[in-house]
């Protein structure tokens, strides 16, 4: 029998304003049917930018690409790479008014549309600078997708399954990577430029297909509530959470906690008080203190090594032949692609905090024994310890999925109420850009110069990493959305939601009775 804060939860059931429904499932239900297909067009936001990273880490190993550009390397190397971050850091002051002024679906259909010029202007760069500017396009794109695609999948999901696909979102990263990897392999005997043109044009098969369907998903209902158009939200909660039931319990009981969450935000009507709130509360700031460590944590934990110069490490112990690196990397992306994806299903039995902690862990102690085989191959260049050096990062990339890539989306978006939500999440992506730049314009300038001693320094951060989490990230599993606030603002502020609208905890005498049904 699970507890959270000495309220019994009976197995099979999830809580909601106090009370608890039996789980339903999602493939027996029309109306959620339609909902997770909508969230599926909404995940491939975040398998274009897996696309991207994975694409150009592969390119690096074709000949005619490293022909066509002169065999970059160094800084002008990173640059290829970073453009696209840089483009990203450009978009971020407009990223959160576009969700929060004309809704998050927009958001996704202009990064769309920019993307899709971006892939084009790419695939047909005729020199170097054309490549870069496409590139900066790309990236100015994606964060505007970004910036709205996993607001609208966490505002949209039921509450029974908003943890599971929140966390999928970022895992979705990988569903691009993986077809980056292959694809790329695929092209390496084209004696020609579409070796890399190819896998150029194909980047845009994510932002068509989700430009070709985003004008059937819904809105967010925390949206239409904030514009004052409860009518429409109440329609899409029950639409795709009781097909189209009103007047179900679970549709009224989330309509309740949204309304009366967005009429508590109404004090904060300065657009500018909304940024400094912030840095205000106590709990605001120990917000902040986890958006902006997990922004720079989930790519400065020597995974920015491996997702965009595999090639580089695999050179740096022996293994220089193409195919083999295309290999290795097409395996090392399938296989943290499915880590990623099935952890998803165990952040409501694991918890978050425990994840983050078991992948922090894990990633100190294989990059330690990672770097010290480095070092060991450098002085002796034995070929079995290079292929240790390999296994190593298998296991490296196995830590960080369990939660970096998936929590990273989910859980700061979680823990932010509505009206500083688009602006949270902004910080995040700020932090997760120029985390991108340094790691994609410094490391191979560190790698070229410094070799295996580089990795020392990644030994040392994810320690740091290590105790920022265990003082600072909190458990919010089993929690509905709106009710996170406890964690950072006190039990009183959940309670303002639950006792606006009525709502209260259940008696003894219904959780006697759930019991008793649920162990039938």
């Amino acid at each position: 029998m699970d507890v959270e804060d000495g309220t019994r939860v009976p197995p099979g059931h999830y809580e909601l304003g106090g009370r608890f429904f039996p789980n339903r499932t999602w493939y027996k239900d029309s109306g959620m049917r339609k909902l997770y297909f909508y969230v599926f067009v909404l995940l491939m936001t975040s398998a274009t930018n897996g696309y991207d990273g994975s694409m150009m880490n592969a390119l690096q190993s074709l000949s005619w690409w490293q022909n066509y550009f002169d065999h970059p390397s160094g800084s002008i190397l990173g640059l290829f790479s970073a453009i696209m971050s840089v483009g990203s850091i450009v978009a971020l002051p407009i990223v959160p008014y576009i969700p929060d002024l004309f809704g998050r679906r927009w958001g996704i259909i202009i990064g769309s549309l920019i993307m899709i010029l971006g892939v084009g202007l790419q695939t047909g760069a005729p020199n170097f600078h054309m490549f870069i500017a496409a590139r900066f396009l790309l990236g100015f794109g994606n964060a505007i997708a970004t910036g709205s695609a996993p607001l609208l999948i966490t505002e949209l999901a039921h509450v029974q399954h908003r943890p599971i696909v929140s966390t999928m979102y970022n895992t979705f990263y990988y569903v691009g990577a993986v077809t980056a990897a292959w694809a790329t392999y695929g092209t390496l005997k084209i004696d020609n430029d579409w070796s890399w043109r190819l896998p150029s044009l194909l980047q845009c098969v994510f932002s068509v297909f989700q430009f070709t369907f985003i004008w059937f998903v819904p809105e967010s209902p925390r949206y239409y509530i904030a514009k004052e158009k409860h009518e429409k939200a109440l329609n899409v909660l029950a639409k795709y959470h009781a097909n189209g039931d009103e007047n179900d319990e679970v549709v009224q009981l989330e309509y309740l906690e949204i309304q009366n969450a967005i009429a508590m935000d109404r004090s904060v009507n300065n657009d500018w008080h909304a940024w400094l709130e912030l840095f205000q509360t106590k709990g605001n700031r120990k917000r902040l203190i986890i958006l902006v460590s997990a922004g720079f944590f989930s790519q400065w934990s020597g995974n920015g090594l491996v997702s965009y110069y595999i090639n580089l490490i695999l050179t740096n112990i022996g293994m220089t032949n193409a195919n083999t690196q295309l290999i290795v990397n097409g395996c090392l992306t399938t296989f943290g692609g499915l880590v990623a994806f099935n952890m998803s299903f165990f952040v409501e039995r694991i918890g978050r905090r425990m994840l983050f902690l078991v992948a922090t862990g894990g990633m100190v102690i294989c990059f330690t024994v990672w770097t010290i085989l480095s070092a060991r191959y450098n002085i002796a260049g034995d070929a079995g310890v290079g292929k240790g050096v390999v296994v190593m990062i298998f296991v490296f990339m196995f830590f960080y999925n369990i939660s970096w890539s998936g929590l990273l989306i989910s859980y700061t978006c979680e823990i932010l109420p509505f009206r500083i939500r688009a602006k949270g999440m902004t910080i995040v992506f700020l932090c997760v850009d120029g985390a991108l730049f340094f790691n994609q314009y410094v490391n191979p300038v560190a790698l070229d110069n410094l070799g295996w001693k580089y990795y020392i320094f990644y030994c040392v951060w994810l320690v740091f990493e290590f105790l920022v989490v265990y003082f600072f990230y909190v458990e919010t599993r089993k929690t509905p959305l709106e009710e996170i606030t406890k964690f950072f603002d006190g039990e009183d502020a959940a309670a303002d939601i639950l006792d606006m609208s009525g709502i209260q905890k259940a008696d003894k005498v219904e959780l006697e009775h759930l019991d008793a049904v649920s162990t039938r």
